[in-house]
């Protein structure tokens, strides 16, 4: 059980959905709306952050800090419901997860000070953390190693689609109503979880572990196998999220803020607009194309070629003045940008056995997530001092960090889950 995996057969086969399982398109279906909907409750924030700033008198440094805070929890999150989800299965912790980050968004819009959003955001985190594991190992532990790679992509798409439907929601809401609806709306997702309990079985090969529970000297020996792929990939992933969170959570503060401030001075409806293209012809294409790329050709050289083209295209990004500039660049950076979380993901899950399997890929992640996390403060700090167009070039360099460290990332193309 040393070993993460075993050789198979690296030829690409076509994916056909209906090839697949009902138990393997459920289980991809609630991986996917779990991420989806963790997408919307948590960038519900981001969307509203400048009417937060002005509501509570935050400026760039505080809101991006509770941004930070966030990605923290994430941290706490992933190590809380991994190890729970390695002994009670991921499915169970998958709907408690997502409990846990619907039923604090919607707290969020109770907030009356600074200082309570911190703590509702930070316990947002929580869930947030906790579902990436639980429902990433969902998925890789049911579907093939010839198919892995684009169902991992399409799981993570599922951020694409949350964060557009967000910035629709939240652009409906704040016309109707006050911010306070928009954080009420995240308490949807509860609903899923009926779903997820009803339809949704524990993988065989978690059933299969769990018939011959390791001892604590096996797990130690599995740990200890694990740390230098863990520690690799925790590095990339951190240079990868620091990037990708100190630009995206900006980026609609960055539209909206006036050009005196560094920003773009766009109308709400403009960014709403922008930000469902970016999403929906940037990163949702990214995430799907990435799956195809890793299958074919290597998870390994699929993201360090993502990460090293996001990081050539983030100052072309900040140099846009123009809006059909701005969202050409915005598409291009968010398609390489984000289309490599399904690489890390995929390696996440093939490069660690079952027994240790989502509290590895949480700590492979998440941990990475709390590290970052002073990406959003750092680019808040930098934009009031030289205007964000100029802290995104922080971003630029993190990404290319990231495709540097990815080069101590073993391949895992053609591994059997074991």
């Amino acid at each position: 059980m040393t070993s993460p995996a075993a050789v198979t057969n690296t030829a690409p086969e076509v994916f056909r959905w209906r090839d697949s399982s009902e138990a393997q398109r459920n289980t991809l279906l609630a991986a996917f709306l779990g991420w989806m909907l963790n997408a919307f409750d948590v960038m519900l924030y981001s969307l509203i952050v400048t009417r937060l700033m002005s509501v509570f008198g935050m400026d760039q440094a505080t809101a991006g800090l509770l941004n930070a805070l966030t990605l923290a929890a994430s941290a706490v999150g992933t190590v809380l419901f991994g190890l729970l989800a390695d002994r009670f299965g991921r499915r169970q912790m998958l709907n408690y997860s997502i409990i846990t980050y619907s039923v604090f968004t919607f707290a969020c819009g109770l907030a009356s000070s600074v200082v309570m959003l911190a703590l509702l955001r930070f316990l947002v985190g929580v869930g947030m953390g906790g579902e990436w594991n639980c429902g990433a190992a969902l998925v890789a532990e049911t579907w093939p190693t010839r198919w892995r790679g684009r169902a991992m992509g399409i799981v993570l798409s599922g951020w694409a689609a949350g964060y557009a439907l967000a910035a629709i929601v939240s652009g409906l809401i704040l016309a109707l109503a006050d911010w306070r609806w928009v954080f009420f709306v995240g308490l949807s997702p509860v609903l899923l979880t009926i779903w997820i309990r009803r339809k949704i079985p524990e993988p065989a090969i978690w059933k299969h572990s769990r018939e011959r529970p390791v001892s604590s000297a096996e797990q130690k020996m599995l740990w200890r196998a694990a740390r230098p792929r863990l520690l690799a990939l925790l590095t990339m992933n951190t240079f990868g999220m620091f990037a990708w969170w100190g630009l995206f959570s900006w980026i609609p503060a960055y539209l909206a803020l006036p050009q005196s401030q560094g920003g773009r001075n766009f109308q709400m409806l403009g960014v709403a607009t922008l930000l469902i293209v970016l999403n929906l012809a940037g990163m949702l294409p990214g995430y799907l194309s990435f799956g195809v790329f890793a299958d074919r050709f290597g998870r390994k050289r699929s993201v360090i070629f993502y990460l090293a083209a996001a990081s050539l295209l983030v100052p072309f990004f900040a140099a846009a003045r123009e809006p059909a500039a701005i969202l050409v660049a915005g598409c291009m950076t968010a398609f390489f940008g984000t289309g490599f979380f399904a690489g890390s993901g995929t390696l996440g899950n093939e490069l660690f056995p079952t027994p240790i399997r989502a509290t590895a890929l949480g700590l492979s992640y998440n941990l990475a997530r709390g590290l970052s996390a002073a990406a959003p403060w750092v680019i808040g700090r930098l934009g009031e001092t030289r205007g964000l167009s100029w802290a995104f070039l922080a971003c630029g360099i993190a990404y290319g960090a990231a495709a540097i460290t990815g080069l101590w990332v073993p391949e895992t193309r053609g591994l059997e889950l074991n």
